[in-house]
């Protein structure tokens, strides 16, 4: 086919970056003060301030949220938004869709914003946001997805540079993880209950909460370092062929890697160690990319002297391939036996989330905010100073959370000679780790001062200059000339069905596990032979489907959904015949004819606890599972079983214990204990930095609302009667009552609805 050949100049949508740029600054700053602000309540309870929105369990998902969705995403939409134009040569495909991205994105914010602290929230990690902003979520991604393929096909560039890459497998595997984890059934305007129980529930969670990681605050931010740490450094990235096997060794194993957060639950063992496996294959491309980076920079090691971008850059992708390393590490069974549940896993989080996410964002703000606004950085001097600032505050606080992590995994599980627990009292480890809370308070709080010096730097260097738009001129329009069907032929799919097979048969005749891993390894095996030995004369496949975006697309939704389907439908499956399996299980048996294991039904007044338990973010410190160690059966009780959580939506398994584990705590302390406990933690507990709820004595509960929780319930698999929906608010007030009379013995006086 003959192209017209011609010229002419294409002006970029720069309005819409510069907004997310400074979208990204203000809500950083807020993000990181919040993150202070539930540090400084962990050092001293006091700063829980004894009022409802203020406390740890409120504002810790706000925390997470701000600075995950709000700053990161911004910083996120910004690199993308303002690479993808010149990489394509090409303006963003829809100035609406473009500024109506950005508005909803910031109303989804400040929804957060409101309501987490208004204790509104499903009560799992990374997706406590309401269904209604889940809605606005998935209407917002959808937006942004027209508005990035409408681009590509408006590009004038025939093939994709690697940061395109990574933006696609962002845009279509966020969407996948969200919609999944996030299917849900409303009981009113501000609350819900998912469809998933139990392990399915925590399968999907993490399924998602892991490659939420992976997909939001890795593959975008890893296109980004692709694009502007060549343009810093002024030097061509250092392996095309060593990008292409990071992209797709990463997109393919990542997303079984998500029940390593998981390892010794009631989870299936079998999944368990696929997500241990996976997790240990990925040190390899993950660190390739990090060399790839690290290596781009041949020739430009000066600039690291001079220039502060260049010292983001190099400390993010030294921080990203730490974090890659550590995180392998933890996946480990026998690591994670220590690790789990301490605060090595907050260090971990943060070492990314400050270290690569947080200096990644400030090294392309850096270099971005002057070209914008046509001028230079107002002060290089600022700039060294924010980098020495905030390379202290993260090594501060994550080495005071590695150690704090470390000494809490040995003080919970030492034992004494006679095999009997050493530390009995789960206090001793907490008041052992105050003061490197205080230093995690210290590094946290150096951080978010170098931020304020980069947001007053940046301003001024804003106020100084003038917003320009960039431009360049193109000739013609590049249409594809390579023939679509030959791409099926391509060795990439070829390999792609025959796993999608092999995982298939496995599946359905129960071999999974070590045999998926075996398979898996023999096609990428095979993949990097033929891959290598090809004709140099031949046309590379992959610069083959660089030029079909659709094509690349839905490789990249094949690779992400292998490991998803493998995982979740057994899982999901097994999880659904507990009920059938139990009924005739009779070595499980009490002597009154109850089954040992088996979780009853929750009463009407415990499904409006739980939800107290959601609405309070009380999973942010305690956890609801036993594992099956010795030290731990000898402190919390008999270890936790798959079939003991069947109705348990949203599940509440909890990441960290700053508090005990509660699965076995129901019916051991008297109902005055339990109040006295709320009322002010420190009269049960010396030393406890709980938060008090003085406030919940004089708030009521709705039972009206009872009975819709409990149909929604029904409908998703509790077996609950028409009549016991019927009664369920004359129910729960019943026991309320008996709770209320018992308490007036101990002179405490109730309303029995409180």
């Amino acid at each position: 086919m003959q192209d017209t050949v011609s010229t002419r100049q294409v002006v970029y949508n720069d309005g819409v970056v510069r907004a997310f740029s400074i979208a990204t600054m203000v809500w950083s700053a807020v993000g990181m003060l919040v993150g202070v602000i539930v540090a400084t309540q962990l050092s001293f309870w006091q700063a829980n301030l004894g009022i409802e929105w203020t406390s740890f369990g409120r504002l810790r998902p706000l925390h997470t949220n701000a600075a995950i969705f709000a700053f990161v995403g911004n910083m996120m939409f910004a690199g993308v938004y303002h690479s993808t134009q010149r990489l394509l040569k090409t303006r963003l495909a829809s100035d609406a869709l473009s500024w109506t991205h950005f508005w909803l994105y910031q109303l989804i914010i400040v929804g957060a914003a409101v309501t987490l602290p208004l204790g509104l929230s499903q009560g799992k990690e990374y997706a406590e946001l309401i269904w209604p902003i889940d809605l606005l979520v998935v209407v917002t991604w959808v937006v942004f997805a027209v508005n990035f393929f409408w681009t590509l096909a408006r590009r004038n560039e025939r093939n994709l540079y690697v940061a395109i890459w990574f933006y696609i497998a962002t845009i279509v595997t966020i969407a996948v993880l969200y919609i999944v984890n996030n299917i849900q059934i409303p009981t009113s305007m501000t609350h819900s209950y998912s469809i998933f129980t139990g392990v399915q529930d925590a399968l999907v969670q993490w399924w998602y909460g892991h490659n939420a990681v992976a997909f939001f605050l890795t593959t975008p931010i890893l296109g980004i370092m692709y694009y502007y740490l060549p343009k810093a450094a002024n030097r061509p990235v250092y392996s095309y062929r060593l990008s292409v096997v990071h992209f797709w060794s990463l997109v393919f194993l990542y997303i079984w890697a998500g029940p390593h957060h998981l390892l010794y639950t009631a989870l299936p063992d079998w999944a368990q160690t696929v997500g241990m496996i996976f997790s240990i294959m990925l040190w390899a491309p993950s660190w390739g990319g990090m060399l790839n980076g690290l290596l781009t920079l041949r020739g430009a090691w000066h600039k690291f002297t001079t220039d502060p971008v260049i010292k983001f850059f190099i400390v993010a992708v030294t921080f990203y391939g730490m974090s890659t390393f550590e995180g392998p590490l933890l996946s480990i069974k026998s690591v994670s036996a220590l690790g789990h549940y301490t605060d090595w896993i907050i260090g971990h989080v943060h070492s990314g989330v400050l270290g690569w996410n947080g200096f990644m964002a400030a090294g392309m703000l850096y270099w971005m905010v002057p070209r914008l606004w046509s001028t230079k950085l107002h002060s290089v001097k600022l700039a060294e100073t924010h980098f020495w600032i905030g390379t202290f505050g993260i090594l501060l606080y994550v080495v005071s959370m590695w150690v704090s992590g470390i000494s809490q995994g040995l003080y919970l599980r030492a034992l004494d000679v006679d095999g009997f627990l050493l530390y009995p009292d789960f206090i001793e480890s907490l008041i052992a780790s105050k003061f490197l809370y205080q230093m995690r308070l210290i590094g946290g709080l150096a951080y978010l001062v170098g931020f304020l010096l980069m947001i007053g730097n940046l301003w001024a260097t804003i106020r100084q200059g003038r917003a320009v738009d960039g431009t360049v001129e193109v000739t013609g329009e590049t249409k594809d000339s390579s023939n679509f069907f030959s791409l099926i032929k391509g060795a990439p799919v070829v390999y792609s069905v025959l796993l999608i097979g092999l995982s298939s048969i496995m599946f359905f005749v129960g071999l999974l596990g070590t045999a998926i891993i075996v398979a898996a390894l023999i096609v990428v095996t095979i993949s990097a032979i033929l891959y290598a030995k090809r004709s140099e004369k031949e046309h590379a496949w992959h610069d083959l489907v660089e030029g079909h975006p659709m094509a690349f697309t839905v490789l990249v939704l094949v690779a992400i959904l292998i490991g998803g389907m493998v995982e979740i439908i057994p899982t999901v499956m097994t999880s659904q015949q507990i009920p059938d399996q139990m009924a005739e299980v009779t070595a499980l048996q009490n002597e009154d004819g109850t089954y040992r294991f088996m979780q009853e039904p929750y009463s009407p007044l415990e499904v409006e606890g739980r939800d107290i338990y959601v609405r309070e973010g009380c999973y942010t410190c305690h956890s609801q599972m036993v594992r099956p160690f010795r030290h731990e059966t000898l402190r919390y009780g008999e270890y936790s079983r798959m079939e003991e959580f069947i109705y348990d939506t949203p599940f509440q398994w909890g990441s960290k214990r700053t508090g005990p584990d509660l699965h076995r705590v129901g019916g051991r302390y008297p109902n005055q204990w339990h109040y006295m406990h709320m009322m002010n933690p420190r009269d049960i507990s010396s030393g406890s930095i709980m938060p008090d709820y003085a406030f919940m004595k004089d708030k009521s509960i709705d039972f009206s609302k009872t009975a819709g929780k409990m149909s929604v319930l029904k409908t998703i698999g509790v077996p609950y009667s028409d009549e016991q929906i019927e009664t369920a608010a004359a129910d729960a007030l019943s026991q309320g009552e008996l709770i209320a009379k018992d308490l007036s013995e101990a002179r405490i006086e109730i309303e029995p609805n409180s």
